[in-house]
């Protein structure tokens, strides 16, 4: 049975220093003509910058599923080596504008909501997405499959460092081979 991620202290602090943070930073956009329905199902974590939640993890995806009001669930899973444990966190997002806008707000804590904005998208086929959160101290890149293309990878890179993201920080996941312990269903 997986773990469910526990907010230690310094993470219930963040999240309360989060609370209400659903704003987008500086020099980002949201994306327009987002299609929320698909955009739905899971992605893979390729690259992120360090966050206490996340620490250690590996094969780190990202389920997203429609619920009946509207929002979207959210299911993260990654793999904590150290334990030897999945971990999970569930959540719910909800759009901050209208859904054809990137921005949504997630809360994975009661009431308290953060911004997930996608900043970069492949509006073709939703194969790949840049995410950031409410400041450039949060950043993903997330693919629907364990890799992604190199030079999908760069140009997503150049567009967080042009943005002003510290990409020298980003943490490349762990996508390859099979987990030592199977996946939860």
């Amino acid at each position: 049975m997986p773990r469910l991620i526990r907010p230690s202290l310094l993470g219930l602090l963040n999240l309360l220093i989060l609370a209400g943070c659903t704003g987008v930073p500086e020099k980002v956009t949201p994306v327009s003509g987002f299609e929320p329905d698909r955009y739905l199902g899971t992605w893979y974590e390729i690259a992120r910058l360090p966050h206490p939640f996340e620490e250690g993890l590996s094969y780190v995806q990202a389920t997203y599923t429609r619920n009946d009001d509207g929002s979207i669930a959210v299911l993260n899973e990654g793999f904590n080596a150290e334990s030897g444990e999945w971990e999970q966190a569930e959540g719910v997002a909800k759009f901050v504008e209208t859904p054809d806008i990137g921005h949504l707000k997630v809360s994975f804590f009661g009431p308290f909501y953060a911004s997930y904005v996608v900043m970069a998208l492949d509006k073709d086929d939703y194969q790949y997405s840049l995410v950031t959160g409410p400041d450039k101290d949060y950043l993903w890149i997330l693919s629907r499959s364990p890799e992604l293309d190199g030079q999908v990878r760069d140009r997503l890179v150049e567009q967080a460092r042009e943005a002003g993201y510290p990409v020298k920080d980003l943490i490349w996941v762990n996508q390859s081979g099979q987990p030592p312990v199977p996946r939860p269903e």
